[in-house]
């Protein structure tokens, strides 16, 4: 069987945090003979078509979403509409099925890679194929929140619930307040599309899949994962750190000469993704607290809440005090391309974190208490409000040459960077992934003989 090619279909989440991760695992794949058919939404098609480095080998099939009352006309991902809108998008995605059935039945493919809708799993059984669920949440997320221990859908789950772990978690940094642990309860348990919620959508998928991949390692979450595969009682499989190749594009000139302006190592990027929408006072708060570093900086970020234009929401004489230095932009830019320039801060991984929602609040734990490999902003006890001397204090912490925390987390990213970059390590992760030859697996997986290879 080693050599052998397969057929393998991809539907993540109508969402691009999650499209583009399995675009880069079908790069992956394919870059080892396999071929893919990657269904997405038609209008998404554009925004990511230039990440295909196969296009010979991955075929982007562009899927109708149907229309749900309450969604603007056009909607299609997340990136569409506000947070709470969110479960409608997945009643859309939940009303694919038949069309996913259609093309699943002409493309016959060996494996089925999905994660947020739930009936895949039957589906596949049903055409007699495999379902692989590759979780793009982090396993110390889903183990916490998930996992089976905690009966979720027998004995429901309240802020208090969360402020332990479940039985059998392993030992963890993870320690949340309970405004996160009430907030952590209300999404985990609210309608997520369809009449399922969130946590009902999750542990149908997880317990009914094949087999449940992570785009991690062992050495770096490896008890979080078997933790989940006892669980679930389901085969784990570590796709490594997945890196994604360099993108070929350059910047633009102006973004180079601007960036070109600043020294190696200096200059702060922040950056909260493209459906992070912060209140006007944090927003205000955390501008303040970067100018307060007396630090070059710049920030890409939606206008807050209220704010049609990001300019309009800036402090008062703000523009006028960073003139030079300090950079606030409202729309999209190309963050691989700035990490990349030397003067991104990035190279030495300096990780300030500021979590908002969801399994960003666990992630940042996890980064700052189990890898030490970056600085969460404190925030209050009860509001989980943060402020400008609060950002200030992350930053230094971080930059002071004299700071021993600062230190640490050097040392820290040093040594990860040195093991995630060793020659041959994501290969021999790829190949394990490719390469499901454990007999406990095959038996459960692979009763037709298919194998990645």
């Amino acid at each position: 069987m080693v050599g052998k090619t397969f057929r393998i279909a991809m539907y993540p989440w109508f969402a691009i945090g999650h499209i583009t991760p399995f675009i880069h695992m079908a790069n992956k794949l394919a870059q080892r003979g396999h071929k893919i058919s990657f269904f997405l939404p038609a209008k998404t098609l554009g925004k990511v078509e230039a990440f295909n480095l196969y296009p010979d080998l991955i075929i982007f099939i562009p899927i109708t979403v149907p229309h749900v009352e309450g969604l603007l006309i056009g909607a299609e991902t997340t990136h569409d509409v506000p947070f709470p809108l969110h479960p409608l998008i997945m009643s859309a995605m939940d009303r694919t099925e038949p069309d996913i059935e259609a093309y699943l039945r002409e493309l016959k493919p060996h494996f089925v890679f999905f994660d947020f809708t739930c009936w895949m799993p039957a589906l596949t059984r049903k055409l007699g194929l495999k379902s692989v669920l590759y979780c793009i949440i982090s396993s110390g997320t889903i183990g916490y929140l998930l996992s089976p221990a905690r009966k979720i859908l027998e004995r429901g789950l309240t802020g208090l619930d969360l402020l332990k772990p479940p039985k059998g978690f392993p030992s963890s940094s993870i320690k949340l307040r309970m405004f996160e642990a009430q907030g952590l309860a209300a999404v985990t348990t609210m309608d997520y599309g369809s009449g399922i919620s969130f946590a009902e959508r999750h542990l149908r998928s997880f317990s009914d899949c094949d087999a449940i991949g992570f785009k991690t390692c062992k050495e770096i979450e490896g008890p979080y994962c078997e933790y989940i595969g006892n669980q679930f009682e389901k085969p784990m499989l570590y796709a490594g750190p997945v890196v994604p190749e360099p993108q070929k594009m350059v910047l633009e000139e102006r973004r180079e000469k601007l960036l070109s302006n600043f020294e190696a190592n200096t200059l702060i990027f922040c950056a909260f993704g493209s459906e992070c929408v912060l209140k006007k006072d944090q927003f205000q708060e955390l501008v303040l607290g970067l100018e307060l570093t007396g630090l070059p900086f710049l920030v890409a970020l939606k206008p807050p809440m209220g704010a049609q234009k990001i300019e309009s929401a800036l402090p008062e004489g703000f523009q006028e005090r960073v003139n030079g230095r300090g950079f606030v932009y409202g729309g999209w830019m190309p963050q691989q391309l700035i990490l990349r320039h030397l003067s991104a801060m990035v190279n030495d991984c300096q990780l300030v974190l500021v979590p908002h929602i969801g399994d960003q609040i666990i992630n940042a734990r996890l980064m700052a208490g189990d890898l030490r490999i970056g600085v969460e902003i404190e925030k209050g006890e009860e509001d989980g409000l943060f402020t400008k001397d609060d950002v200030n204090k992350a930053v230094k912490a971080l930059m002071d040459d004299d700071s021993e925390l600062g230190k640490e987390i050097r040392a820290n990213h040093a040594k990860w960077k040195e093991f995630l970059l060793a020659t041959g390590l994501e290969n021999s992760y790829m190949n394990d992934f490719n390469s499901w030859y454990n007999p406990q697996i095959r038996c459960k997986i692979l009763n037709q003989c298919y194998v990645i290879a």
